[in-house]
């Protein structure tokens, strides 16, 4: 039975569309392991694999050798276990009491980042009769959530004490971690193991402990501990533009369209919303149908790039939601022909980072405003 119209091949569906190469992110990940040894992955899928599609690239990432996943959310977990994956899922973010009973019947790992919350977990589940999977946030300079690092001996005394609860590993996140400036890493990451001497001093085994994101896997090889949450870099992302890159990572995501329209403007006609740009000649335009509605920033209006036929052309005016105006000059371009907005063609290639520079953002939160009504395609060479 087909669930959408997105899965229903007798539709010509628009020309829009993410491709996701399945070789890149095989090797992206065999390069990861190069550099963490047998050290746990636990891959980050959160935010739809970071735009690339959650279940299908989590379930190639497992496929490709991860150990586990960690979503941001409770339903980014459901969906992973309703899509039939078994594997460890720890849900990062923080949660509200109703919500503990949904991580049990799941079987999602629950972050305690508080006394309180441990506690109502374990009423949880002595209450379900079930034995809750629970991990410690420790806030060592992040201040999102997590008990502070000088707190932490209570949240440790309390899971001592919880009934229902079984301790599956300890962490912490970097603030900095991409930042040449790694004073404050170090700080952070001895806080975090100052905290952990805890164990070890009541005569506890000491649990998993993981802090190391993307960046401290790069230049912080001394966090990796027992398991590393790498993210972007899985994707072939550098996190910033000054960190070392010390894994050598492919991009994985492409997003393309085609031409769907051709005119010739004539000079001083304005082209889009609110007159931004106008041709100082006459000029051949063609229109793409793709816009801030899929993810593809109306900050991007006048400033971004794009590849016909292996050259670069200029967005001009402003996006619109579903469509956006290109300036080929004199050149040649017919409906139908192939348009890249991200990823290569021929010798030039427009990146994720370079977008994010036009946006005066980071990679990152181009990645994830890609919206899910443009289908995502996985391609594969190697099988």
């Amino acid at each position: 039975m087909i669930q959408s119209v997105f899965d229903d091949g007798s539709i010509a569906m628009r020309p829009t569309v993410i491709e996701v190469d399945l070789d890149a992110l095989r090797d992206n990940v065999a390069r990861l392991r190069e550099r963490v040894g047998k050290t746990r992955i636990m891959a980050s899928v959160k935010a739809n694999a970071y735009g690339h599609g959650l279940v299908r690239t989590a379930q190639e990432l497992l496929r490709f050798g991860v150990d586990e996943l960690g979503v941001a959310f409770l339903e980014e977990g459901i969906m992973l276990r309703r899509a039939g994956i078994t594997a460890p899922v720890l849900v990062l973010g923080g949660i509200i009491g109703n919500q503990i009973a949904h991580f049990l019947e799941y079987d999602l790992q629950i972050t305690a980042s508080s006394v309180y919350k441990l506690r109502q977990i374990d009423e949880t589940a002595a209450a379900m009769g079930i034995r809750a999977q629970v991990q410690l946030k420790i806030d060592t300079g992040m201040g999102r959530i997590g008990i502070r690092h000088e707190n932490a001996a209570q949240l440790f005394d309390a899971m001592q004490e919880a009934r229902h609860c079984d301790l599956r590993g300890v962490f912490s996140h970097f603030a900095s971690s991409h930042d040449p400036d790694k004073s404050f890493t170090r700080l952070q990451l001895a806080r975090f193991l100052d905290v952990l001497e805890y164990f070890p001093g009541n005569g506890l085994p000491m649990p998993i402990r993981h802090i190391a994101n993307s960046a401290a896997v790069l230049q912080h090889p001394e966090a990796t501990l027992d398991m590393v949450r790498p993210g972007i870099i899985l994707y072939g992302v550098y996190p910033g533009p000054a960190v070392d890159r010390s894994v050598e990572i492919r991009p994985v995501l492409s997003m393309k369209t085609r031409v769907v329209y051709f005119k010739v403007v004539l000079a001083g006609a304005s082209i889009g919303y609110d007159h931004t740009w106008t041709a100082e000649k006459n000029t051949r335009i063609v229109t793409l149908p793709v816009g801030y509605g899929d993810g593809y920033a109306r900050s991007l209006s006048n400033h971004a790039e794009v590849l016909i036929n292996g050259r670069r052309y200029p967005i001009v005016g402003r996006i619109s939601m579903d469509q956006c105006m290109v300036d080929i000059g004199q050149d040649s371009a017919y409906t139908g022909d192939e348009v890249v907005l991200i990823g290569g063609q021929g010798e030039e290639r427009i990146s994720v980072e370079e977008l994010a520079s036009y946006c005066d953002t980071i990679p990152y939160e181009i990645l994830t405003m890609l919206n899910t009504r443009v289908p995502r395609k996985y391609v594969c060479q190697g099988g």
